[in-house]
């Protein structure tokens, strides 16, 4: 009766929790009484943000490989790599519940701007992106971290985040093919009778359709519906669901050499200044919803979120993948309920499951892919509304940002032009009150012109 009654206990939930996955030992690292949450909803609100993140999976091979990078390695350095800084925050930055992996903008600067653009081979592109962690691990570690983040004034992160934004838009609108070249005017609509066009399109509505009425995941559903509907017509070839992983093409392929040369002092510097800075306002935006900022302003441990993602950013380049950093899409678990690691431990668990789906990702349509850029293109662009518009000079370096980038095809050089320009405006009419990061970074811009 005794080993009856034990084998009943052992069979419930909450024991089978515990006896399973540690759950005793979960509580206590992770204090969920402390922090008013349990494991469950940890759980729910790791899934969400999963749910919300995971076209990153599709996404980074997609762009990735436009630059020379091997789609099926990228494939599985983005499922580890997400997966380790997952981990990563789980049990380092513990009281942040959040989603790292290769970030959409960085992923299209390295393969747009970096190999496409300049030449450089994925391999000292890679050499970079290592070069940028390191030097963001280093900032981390010292007071320079809150001087910078104090230091760049709001308009410009808005402005350079929404140019960012729209060199999506522009990427997306030519892989959809809704654009195409045309000698005179340089672009014109692309042909709009190609069922994998109109299919994207489709796509792209579902996507608003499913964010308005509050659908988690729309994202990566509208990708996979539209991609199985031009399966069934025909118009695309289905490769499978599963198999073993990838081989990792570009594991510990990166290459210092170049990176280290003066020729990529712009590259490394646009790279650190995008993670950077995007880590920092998702950090606070995250803050925000999981009520994380004090009383006096400062947010709790945030030093230990980025040291997380400057790790995963060095880790990443080793595995052979773009940047890592924090997601946005954070904000969706936290408002499930999720405010320990455990939701980051979730989240990185769910990406190794999908090191074994990249035959479904061979298998979407590029029309559909782009269809998806051009959605997050609308994320990126929709923060404009808290620029300072009422004042010119603030306003008008964000703008430039905003038009630079995908006129110019190039993140650093929309960067460059909106600190440049900022900088002479603060000068001409007489505004010297302004952070020494400002004439350094303006000073660095106008020699990376004179360089090139």
């Amino acid at each position: 009766m005794v080993y009856k009654q034990e084998l009943n206990e052992i069979l419930t939930i909450e024991s089978i929790k515990y006896h399973l996955i540690g759950g005793q030992m979960l509580d206590k690292y992770f204090d969920y009484r402390k922090h008013k949450t349990d494991f469950k909803t940890e759980v729910v609100a790791g899934v969400s943000t999963f749910l919300t993140m995971a076209y990153i999976m599709f996404l980074n091979p997609v762009i990735l490989s436009d630059g020379g990078f091997d789609f099926g390695g990228v494939f599985t350095a983005t499922a580890l790599a997400t997966a380790l800084a997952c981990f990563i925050a789980a049990f380092y930055a513990k009281t942040w519940p959040v989603g790292l992996a290769p970030g959409m903008g960085i992923n299209a600067f390295i393969a747009y701007g970096v190999c496409l653009g300049m030449k450089y081979t994925p391999a000292e592109a890679l050499g970079a992106v290592l070069v940028a962690g390191v030097v963001f691990l280093i900032i981390s570690l010292t007071p320079i971290r809150a001087w910078l983040i104090n230091s760049i004034p709001k308009s410009l992160k808005l402005g350079i985040g929404a140019g960012i934004g729209l060199f999506l838009a522009i990427i997306g609108f030519e892989i959809m093919g809704l654009t195409a070249d045309n000698p005179v005017t340089l672009v014109q609509l692309g042909d709009l009778s190609n069922p994998l066009l109109l299919l994207g399109a489709g796509a792209f509505v579902s996507m608003i359709v499913m964010e308005k009425k509050g659908i988690k995941g729309n994202i990566i559903i509208g990708i996979i519906v539209f991609s199985a509907i031009a399966w069934l017509g025909g118009w695309a070839k289905f490769n499978g669901v599963v198999s073993s992983p990838p081989p990792m093409t570009h594991l510990l392929t990166f290459d210092l050499g170049a990176a280290l040369s003066a020729s990529m002092v712009t590259v490394i510097f646009t790279l650190f200044f995008i993670d950077f800075f995007d880590t920092a306002g998702t950090l606070t935006s995250v803050a925000n919803v999981a009520g994380k900022i004090g009383k006096d302003g400062k947010i709790q441990d945030i030093d230990k979120a980025m040291l997380s993602d400057s790790v995963s950013t060095v880790a990443g380049a080793v595995m052979g993948t773009s940047t890592v950093t924090t997601y946005v899409e954070s904000a969706a678990g936290v408002k499930a309920g999720g405010r320990t690691g455990m939701t980051s431990l979730t989240i990185g668990v769910l990406f190794l499951a999908c090191l074994f789906f990249s035959p479904l990702a061979t298998s979407l349509p590029k029309e559909i892919d782009g269809a998806a850029l051009i959605y997050i293109a609308t994320l990126f662009v929709r923060n404009i509304v808290d620029i300072e518009w009422d004042d010119i000079a603030e306003a008008g370096p964000a703008v430039l940002a905003m038009i630079a980038m995908p006129f110019t095809y190039s993140i650093s050089h929309g960067i460059a032009l909106a600190f440049i320009s900022y900088a002479a405006i603060k000068i001409l009419t007489g505004r010297f009150d302004v952070s020494p990061a400002i004439w350094v970074i303006a000073a660095l811009s106008v020699a990376s012109f004179v360089v090139a």
